[in-house]
């Protein structure tokens, strides 16, 4: 029906106005209630947003579809309505998703961020699957913390503990919750990692630390021994090795690239915000790594 009424008025916007109207009474005369002009310019907008039948995903809802529609951009769009398939989002998770900026945070933490700072240090290692899984920053908006920052690591942790199915929605597909305070046992000691995960997608364990400060190196190495000892001791013979992700209040360039977070081996720093970024506030944000990222491939091909 959409196509019929695109193809039949073409750019005639007052052609379309009367056909739209006209369609309405009749349809609605002849079939009942469902096609109201409202429903049949909804019908309109639905196959310019997607023209091509075939790419639809079955999994999702009209109401997931008309929160699509709203998207300009068609790059964006099949981005959002493939994700919301394959991760199981429901209308209102979507909605979240792309409040947040779940691509342009996906994005930012991905290959080229992450290529550029292994060329910087003449690191080879090929991006793995566990990049397409990391987001910086993640937003906790859920907790209702909002500009707070007088919580310590305890709270952080309580507050997610409390709201995890919305904090396992921000991080992303296939994450089961293992436990918290996990221990870890050494030869004379025992040592604690905050949240552990398991991921059905990588077929891995996936160890948090929470710091409400500024990254530092002792977090990365702190990090390292933890993902080290658990590969040893904890994870199974058909497990990919463990992944580690220091959630903090916010990153280090210096640190990214001059600890083991450079080496590209399942150690990650994100930072977290806990209110809801403008767009604005995302893009100054992302402004200084897209920048870096130009430069670098300025100077490759110069080279």
């Amino acid at each position: 029906m959409g196509r019929q009424i695109v193809e039949a008025t073409g750019e005639r916007a007052e052609y379309g106005k009367r056909l739209v109207k006209y369609l309405a009474e009749r349809l609605t005369a002849e079939y009942g209630k469902g096609f109201t002009q409202r429903n049949l310019y909804q019908m309109q907008q639905f196959y310019l947003a997607f023209p091509k039948v075939h790419a639809l995903r079955a999994q999702l809802s009209w109401t997931h579809y008309r929160r699509l529609m709203r998207i300009p951009n068609q790059e964006q769009r099949e981005f959002y309505m493939n994700a919301a398939a394959d991760e199981h989002w429901t209308s209102r998770q979507l909605d979240h998703q792309i409040a947040t900026f779940y691509r342009e945070r996906l994005l930012s933490s991905q290959g080229e961020t992450r290529e550029l700072i292994r060329t910087e240090i003449q690191c080879s290692e090929p991006v793995t699957a566990a990049d397409d899984f990391i987001k910086d920053p993640y937003v906790l908006d859920f907790l209702d913390l909002g500009g707070r920052t007088d919580f310590d690591e305890h709270q952080l942790e309580q507050a997610l503990m409390t709201r995890l199915q919305e904090f396992m929605l921000e991080l992303g597909r296939g994450f089961a919750f293992v436990g918290r305070q996990y221990r870890l046992d050494g030869e004379q000691a025992s040592y604690y990692v905050d949240l552990v995960f398991y991921n059905i997608k990588l077929k891995c364990y996936v160890l948090i630390e929470l710091k409400t400060r500024p990254l530092n190196a002792k977090d990365v190495g702190q990090m390292d021994f933890y993902v080290r000892l658990f590969n040893e001791k904890y994870a199974g013979a058909d497990d990919n090795p463990t992944i580690g992700l220091i959630l903090c209040s916010s990153s280090d360039r210096t640190v990214a690239k001059y600890s083991a977070l450079a080496d590209g081996k399942g150690l990650f720093a994100s930072s977290y915000v806990t209110c809801l970024p403008t767009e604005e506030e995302l893009t100054d944000a992302l402004e200084p790594t897209r920048r870096a990222i130009a430069e670098a491939r300025a100077e490759r091909e110069g080279e």
